[in-house]
């Protein structure tokens, strides 16, 4: 797949046929930002630019640290799927399915953390992660819906959060970047997972 000349990481067409841009019919003040018009249907529209825009800053974020102090914390079948195969190619950590309270703050957990980045899906369902992130200075890079706040979030990403495809899109182009950047390919032709990988959900 390769970069969009428009300044896109990949064919303007994809993020539209991949549902990136289609909110919720809930638009909250937070991201009043990001939108770019509600449909007749209700549906706000993300703008597209600035999800580029924000996964390439992010990326460029995540390539600062070594992966092993980066945690992507995914609560959901939808994000837990492509970001379990970020995680694997990137070297980053996952925390897949409920996060429990205390990771970040409890060192007496048997399963208690110290990254210097998280990467939250859903800031509804993992808003305890981001507390956490808040209390111990973490910084914290989030996918935001228009129905999302964005307290507490460093950097937003302005996206369909909850779209298989959506997902599937943004941890392509993450995996991608990130990979790059940490010299594990040296161009995007070398990249050799298409888009359809990151959508196949695995068997557990």
């Amino acid at each position: 797949m390769e970069e969009d000349k428009s300044g896109f990481p990949v064919k303007q067409e994809l993020f539209l046929e991949t549902g990136l841009h289609i909110g919720t019919k809930i638009r909250t003040n937070d991201m009043r930002p990001y939108i770019f018009k509600r449909r007749e249907d209700g549906l706000y529209v993300i703008d597209i630019r600035k999800t580029a825009e924000r996964l390439m800053e992010a990326a460029e974020e995540m390539a600062k640290y070594d992966p092993s102090e980066i945690t992507v914390v995914a609560s959901r079948v939808y994000s837990s799927n492509p970001a379990s195969k970020f995680a694997a190619l990137t070297g980053v950590n996952l925390i897949k399915g409920r996060y429990v309270p205390g990771t970040m703050t409890n060192v007496n957990y048997e399963g208690f953390i110290e990254p210097k980045l998280i990467f939250v899906c859903d800031p509804k369902g993992e808003k305890q992660a981001i507390a956490e992130a808040k209390k111990v200075g973490v910084k914290v890079i989030a996918l935001c819906d228009s129905d999302n706040e964005t307290k507490g979030v460093d950097i937003v990403i302005p996206a369909n959060n909850k779209g298989r495809r959506a997902l599937a899109l943004i941890f392509y182009i993450l995996t991608r970047e990130l990979m790059l950047k940490q010299g594990k390919i040296s161009s995007y032709d070398e990249f050799k997972y298409p888009l359809a990988y990151f959508e196949r959900l695995e068997e557990e």
